[in-house]
């Protein structure tokens, strides 16, 4: 009886925080697999694994990216099976040549699910301190901020020329609780719009508007909806999912009401935003829901073929790249254009 783990794999070509910086040395020599492609387990790996997992705890208290995490468990440094590559299993489109031979394929269309939700739908608020005003901001102001129509910057210091709003919470190095729980009490005040959709975002995220216009027309907004890329905290132990806030956390009006409703609030200012959001949702029984096409990290902490199959709907951080090339290149095209190919798609 053998142990196998099959599946298309991924692997990394620099080592990433998002990997906890596994493999510094070689980062591409561990292979993971692609969940899209699909994976398999053998019984007798499915069987082992099962007991492991009984009893012995995970080690790690964080889940961040599950297919490299799963692969780690798998491998065991070495006691376990690697991952074996099924060429079979693809991620290249139904129709393209290269799929005559796969088992599976998969569409890189995002799903379209009636008319994306309109701009006048959607609020956006962005995070931001004042020594960011000069640094960060401008980027938002040359990229994406023309494509919302609702949008306000949240700081520590008033500044008319962006323009800013102070919401009286001090800024913190960490955590952004307090700002964050400001904005939702904002959003459903009369201070701002009455919109169905509230985007959270740092002065660092990138995103694109339209291709977030394209997917939210999947879900019902009258719904506690919190979307976006989910990660996990002390999940094997009774802990909770969270959206992680760098790659833009997504909520509806009725998800925001929920949270406020139930007098959940910061233990403190600079407490985890994204995470005591998920600990109030988990309290709430309110589900998050992920979507991979949020990244928390920049386009070069993810495999490439990972990438190749999606069109992504954010990025975040500036940290060693020019921010406008990495929006120019993996962000900036209006669905627009493509909606009318979409739709005879879906005739």
């Amino acid at each position: 009886a053998w142990e196998w783990f099959l599946g298309k794999p991924l692997f990394d070509e620099e080592s990433t925080i998002i990997h906890h910086y596994a493999f510094a040395e070689n980062p591409s020599i561990f292979k993971y697999p692609d969940f899209a492609a699909s994976w398999a387990l053998s019984i007798p790996l499915v069987v082992r694994l099962a007991k492991k997992v009984k009893e012995e705890p995970l080690k790690s208290d964080f889940t961040i990216d599950l297919k490299h995490e799963v692969a780690l468990y798998i491998w065991d440094n070495g006691k376990g099976p690697h991952l074996t590559a099924v060429p079979e299993l693809c991620t290249v489109p139904e129709d393209s040549p290269q799929a005559s031979h796969c088992a599976t394929t998969v569409s890189k269309k995002p799903p379209l699910c009636g008319d994306p939700v309109n701009k006048e739908d959607i609020f956006v608020a962005v995070k931001t301190c004042k020594k960011f005003h000069s640094e960060r901001v401008p980027v938002i102001k040359k990229t994406w901020e023309k494509d919302a129509l609702f949008l306000e910057y949240y700081s520590d210091h008033a500044d008319p020329s962006i323009p800013t709003i102070n919401l009286g919470v001090p800024n913190t190095e960490r955590g952004h609780c307090g700002k964050t729980f400001a904005i939702l009490q904002r959003f459903l005040s009369s201070a701002v719009p009455d919109t169905k959709w509230l985007l959270i975002v740092d002065d660092d995220t990138l995103i694109s508007i339209p291709r977030l216009q394209v997917l939210l027309s999947c879900y019902d907004s009258s719904e506690p909806v919190s979307l976006g890329e989910r990660y996990g905290y002390g999940l094997s132990q009774g802990g909770y999912s969270y959206i992680t806030g760098g790659g833009g956390m997504v909520f509806s009006r009725k998800a925001v009401v929920r949270l406020l409703k139930s007098g959940c609030k910061c233990y403190s200012n600079d407490a985890p935003d994204d995470m005591v959001l998920g600990m109030c949702l988990n309290a709430l029984g309110l589900p998050v829901t992920h979507s991979p096409l949020f990244h928390q990290a920049r386009p070069e902490d993810y495999a490439r073929d990972f990438l190749a199959h999606q069109v992504p709907i954010s990025f975040h951080k500036h940290w060693n790249i020019d921010p406008i090339a990495v929006f120019n290149k993996w962000l900036k095209d209006d669905f627009t254009a493509s909606q009318d190919e979409l739709k005879s798609d879906l005739v």
